[in-house]
């Protein structure tokens, strides 16, 4: 079930009512969201329902159990069997035939004829956040930062509706207690919650789609056709196109928990703006970097050890996996390996030699890191190493050839939709809020009347249908 559908709208009016009507009588309650979470992730493929509940429970046993022994082998291995039952879901549903082809072809190259049996397996919808979920459920109770609770609101913690199936990651340490305890409705802010709903509606059903039918597509599906300009601005565009898309997933699904009465982290702070790859990670899909740092990077041992290798080879590993996560595709893994090449050479003092930047170094530093992005999403968006190649050779031959874009009218809106989402990631972060401010002293009526021709106004610049989101394939 899509955000911007009708389908969800009214999907949202339910939950919505009936939410707050049973909030008093909390075991009710959990049960309704339980249920209209289920409904909402089973409008794709019912089947997978299942295993969602299996996730569930074997992480609520495995949750339950290492909260009940004692430190010591055991309790380690309880931990260890529950986490690699959450990696074979991932392993099985998303890269068993990336690993089964790069096998085989690996096993071609040394002249060895092998056919290994390749399924036809389906990705089931948001399969990585919810084992991610999972994981870090089990690992913060084994780590003793949260406490096993009763498999029902494990439950509802893994199936939650709003971050369901692209985000953001919500510990349970952020999300259980909200669960334990009544909401109250005088508490709900609401203006932000409808102001993030509308935000994220035109992200999405405006800025990226629009970007993406009439510029990265065609661009991206065929770049020999097009000459360099046109490929560096489908380039921008993609970049522009992915952030709203994502961001705007993100901002409608923290606004519609935050009617609901919880409060999600916040999953991206004007990220085009970072002046290195640090910083953007900082600033981009947050609740993944901060899983992939918690989760990962310290485990595999951070910052310490002897030497300065031993952090570069965690950022490297890091990234590498990141990127892996994104996709079952080299494409992937080299869009992670670009990311984490560069911030080890930013460690090393290579690019910019470790002096913090000031004035219009700042500004430079700012376009350089923009364009590694840019130069990494490339491949993150490529269907193949070869159209990513293809597209960078076209970006060095392709000059003084003619356009090939049509000269209609969602064309001239195009660099609109370029320049201005970029502009705006350089604005002071409070501008949002102090705009919502202005917006929340206003009547309820008003509020809402702006709000409906707000969206009518979506509705009249986006494109004729909606595309799933990007990170839905993720």
């Amino acid at each position: 079930m899509l955000f911007p559908t009708i389908e969800f709208a009214l999907f949202f009016v339910v939950v919505l009512t009936g939410s707050w009507l049973l909030m008093p009588r909390r075991g009710r309650w959990k049960l309704f969201i339980l249920v209209a979470s289920y409904v909402f992730y089973g409008w794709w493929n019912p089947r997978y329902c299942l295993l969602l509940a299996a996730v569930t429970i074997v992480n609520h046993v495995g949750a339950t159990a290492i909260s009940r022994l004692r430190a010591g082998r055991v309790r380690n291995l309880v931990l260890v069997g529950t986490v690699t039952v959450d990696l074979v879901v991932l392993g099985w549903f998303k890269y068993y035939g990336f690993f089964v082809v790069s096998a085989q072809n690996a096993l071609s190259s040394l002249g060895l004829d092998v056919s290994l049996p390749l399924l036809q397996i389906v990705l089931p919808v948001g399969v990585s956040f919810f084992t991610f979920q999972a994981i870090s459920y089990v690992v913060d109770v084994h780590r003793g930062d949260t406490e096993a609770v009763p498999l029902l609101d494990s439950a509802v913690y893994l199936s939650f509706f709003p971050q369901l199936v692209a985000g953001p990651i919500v510990r349970a340490s952020e999300l259980m207690p909200q669960l334990r305890r009544r909401q109250d409705p005088r508490a709900v802010d609401a203006t932000r919650g409808f102001w993030l709903i509308a935000a994220g509606m035109f992200k999405k059903v405006v800025i990226a789609n629009l970007l993406a039918t009439e510029l990265v597509d065609r661009v991206f599906a065929n770049p020999e056709r097009f000459n360099a300009v046109e490929v560096i601005t489908a380039v921008y565009g993609y970049a522009v196109q992915i952030y709203a898309d994502f961001s705007g997933y993100t901002d409608i699904a923290i606004g519609v928990a935050l009617l609901l009465g919880f409060r999600f982290p916040d999953n991206f702070d004007r990220p085009y703006s970072a002046v290195t790859l640090q910083e953007f990670w900082r600033r981009w899909h947050m609740t993944l970097s901060r899983w992939l740092r918690d989760y990962l990077y310290i485990p595999l041992g951070g910052n310490r050890g002897a030497g300065r290798w031993s952090a570069e080879r965690n950022i490297m590993i890091t990234m590498l996996l990141g990127g892996l996560w994104h996709g079952a595709a080299w494409t992937f893994v080299l869009w992670g390996g670009i990311h984490g090449l560069w911030q080890v050479l930013e460690r090393r003092g290579v690019i910019y030699g470790g002096v913090a930047p000031q004035g219009r170094q700042k500004i430079i530093r700012g376009l350089i890191t923009f364009h590694v992005v840019c130069l990494a999403w490339i491949f993150f968006r490529a269907e193949t190493f070869a159209s990513a190649m293809a597209l960078l050779g076209q970006l060095v031959t392709g000059w003084g050839v003619a356009p090939a874009l049509d000269p209609s009218v969602p064309t001239f809106w195009i660099p609109l939709a370029i320049v201005l989402p970029l502009l705006a990631q350089l604005t002071p972060g409070d501008v949002g809020d102090r705009v919502m401010a202005v917006f929340s002293r206003r009547g309820v009526i008003l509020q809402g009347v702006l709000l409906a021709g707000f969206l009518m106004v979506v509705e009249t610049l986006g494109p004729v249908g909606v595309a799933p989101f990007i990170y839905f394939q993720f």
